[in-house]
């Protein structure tokens, strides 16, 4: 088989270069023809000559950079990142014949204009980095692109009408359900703010490609309204987002809760018992407000995720029941999900005259959803679920030295395991839900194993400098300060490219990290903040315990990976 090899790498360095030559001597081992174009600044460029772009039956990409396939045309083609290509290159040669499409023409997109929004359920980080990478992308494609935020302090570069009217396609990288109403009428793309992050070219060639006519359909003269599913090349959203959704507009509310409370322990432990006292008005303020109305928004926004608007009423309802059954946050999540579909299921199910819709949104849907929410969590839900609740805060208050240890241990190591992917976000909710219940062991855990992965990769790069290029040095540099800030995407760098080294490494470091925080009894008011966090009196405790829990499993993954990791030098030499 005659086959053509292109390997790239973002610096031009050994990854290609090692990349060409294990492919061309896996693909002699295969008994193909092979050429090979590396762009990599130790050899210089040979490029295919005409006859071999003629002559090829396969051309196999090996690149983490854009590369122009136009001379491609009609050819059978597999593009994959590079990294793959080092793991196994003889696989991968099999898995690029196997799965190769024929390149067919696709127009130029520069000139194409584009709008984004991006969001996570925190915020925080992969809302602005997935921005940055999508709009980077955009300027090397010559797309005209502009990225509306919507993190922790809102929506930021607000998109316009008059920029939703010119854009050719709207993307929506979101790991959260955001209002598509103001897009009626635009094609629309959805994706997830990890992918944008990660492949943001891809995203801004899907959304050109892919993207399909949204309709929203008002469903009232009052403005009640129901998001169509909208077609496309990703998974519908499903109760893990709409829980995320959920915890997502909850998490204001607990961290201004778990400061002020913080506050109020600033004139003594016992101090708020005194009444009208400033401690006391404290108290009320963060625990007797804040943190009582944390359940009932968790429940009604996981409602307006699956039904939108009319959810919110009814779900909001049900997390107040579950606050005052006892069933906590398990119970809040129960009562969303009940709310939710039940609003839907009226939404959709439920025949109305014309004459009659107006009533649906302002009667119909928060009566008889909220009835069946209520009295499902009354009667149904509320005090085995309660029970659920009492035993595991309990159990979690009064376990020993070993069941705590193993707690932290698997904690820290789910929270460095995809640093901001799924299994990080579940550890995250699950120890944010319990400080409802006054439950803060597992929250200190999940804050400083989150800062284990990029603070390690941080030390790492400080340790081991000569095993780094100048690029990795300086996402070293940014990754000590997003680590601080309790940011573990610093380390995404690091993974993307070394990832069977780098995320071993982290997990061991935010284990060991869980571990040490549940041993020292450390408890965490507040479910972020990072660093900043320390310097409010009593937000944690004990204090000195905690950082070094945090400064130990960081120091661990930053001696481990300095060790594991291979030079440019060590790779070019097969080592």
């Amino acid at each position: 088989m005659k086959t053509l090899i292109m390997t790239a790498c973002p610096g031009g360095t050994a990854s290609s270069y090692l990349a060409a030559r294990l492919l061309r001597q896996a693909a002699q081992d295969l008994g193909w023809q092979v050429n090979v174009e590396c762009y990599s600044r130790l050899e210089p460029v040979t490029g295919f000559t005409q006859t071999q772009l003629d002559e090829a039956e396969l051309v196999l990409v090996a690149a983490d950079t854009s590369l122009d396939m136009s001379r491609f045309l009609g050819k059978p083609l597999y593009r994959s990142d590079i990294q793959s290509a080092l793991n196994d290159p003889g696989a991968w040669l099999q898995q690029g014949r196997a799965q190769a499409v024929v390149q067919k023409k696709v127009e130029s997109m520069a000139g194409v204009k584009l709008v984004a929004i991006t969001a996570c359920p925190t915020g925080v980080a992969h809302t602005f980095m997935s921005a940055e990478a999508l709009t980077e992308a955009a300027t090397a494609m010559e797309i005209e692109l502009k990225v509306e935020t919507r993190g922790s302090v809102g929506a930021q570069h607000a998109l316009t009408a008059a920029d939703i009217k010119a854009a050719d396609a709207v993307i929506i990288a979101a790991d959260i359900e955001v209002d598509l109403s103001r897009f009626d009428g635009k094609r629309v793309y959805r994706t997830s703010t990890g992918m944008a992050l990660k492949k943001p070219q891809y995203t801004l060639e899907c959304a050109q490609a892919k993207a399909r006519l949204y309709r929203h359909k008002e469903k009232s003269p009052a403005g009640t309204c129901r998001q169509d599913d909208i077609q496309q090349d990703v998974k519908q959203a499903g109760p893990y987002r709409h829980l995320l959704t959920g915890v997502s507009f909850m998490l204001p509310m607990v961290v201004a809760g778990g400061l002020i409370i913080a506050l109020s322990f600033v004139f003594g432990i016992e101090a708020f018992q005194q009444q009208d006292s400033l401690a006391a008005a404290l108290m009320q303020i963060g625990g007797g407000s804040a943190f009582a109305l944390m359940i009932p928004v968790l429940s009604g926004y996981i409602a307006y995720s699956i039904a939108d608007r009319p959810g919110i009423a009814p779900g909001m309802i049900g997390g107040m029941l579950a606050s005052t059954l006892g069933a906590g946050f398990l119970g809040g999540i129960i009562g969303g999900f009940l709310a939710g579909y039940s609003a839907r299921a009226l939404v959709q199910k439920v025949p109305m005259p014309t004459s009659l819709s107006a009533l649906k949104p302002i009667l119909i849907i928060p009566l008889f959803a909220s009835l069946f929410t209520g009295l499902v969590m009354i009667y149904v839900v509320g005090g085995p679920v309660a029970w659920v609740m009492t035993t595991l805060t309990e159990f979690l208050n009064n376990m020993g030295s070993a069941n705590a240890v193993l707690l932290g241990i698997i904690i820290g190591a789910m929270m460095c395991f995809d640093m901001g992917g799924p299994v990080n976000k579940a550890a995250y909710a699950f120890s944010v839900g319990l400080l409802a219940s006054h439950t803060y062991g597992p929250m200190a855990a999940a804050m400083a194993a989150g800062m284990v992965p990029a603070l390690g990769m941080g030390i790492a790069t400080l340790l081991a400098r000569r095993k780094f290029n100048v690029s990795e040095r300086e996402a070293g540099k940014a990754a000590l300060v997003l680590g601080l800030c309790f940011i573990s995407e610093g380390a995404i760098p690091f993974a993307a490219r070394d990832p069977l080294r780098v995320i071993p490494s982290c997990m061991l470091g935010g284990a060991l990290t869980g571990a040490l925080s549940m041993f020292f009894g450390a408890r965490l008011l507040t479910p972020h903040g990072g660093i900043f966090v320390f310097f409010i009196p009593n937000a944690i405790q004990p204090l000195l315990w905690y950082g070094l829990a945090i400064a130990v499993g960081a120091i661990m993954t930053g001696v481990l990976y300095s060790v594991l990791k291979r030079s440019d030098a060590q790779l070019l030499a097969g080592k």
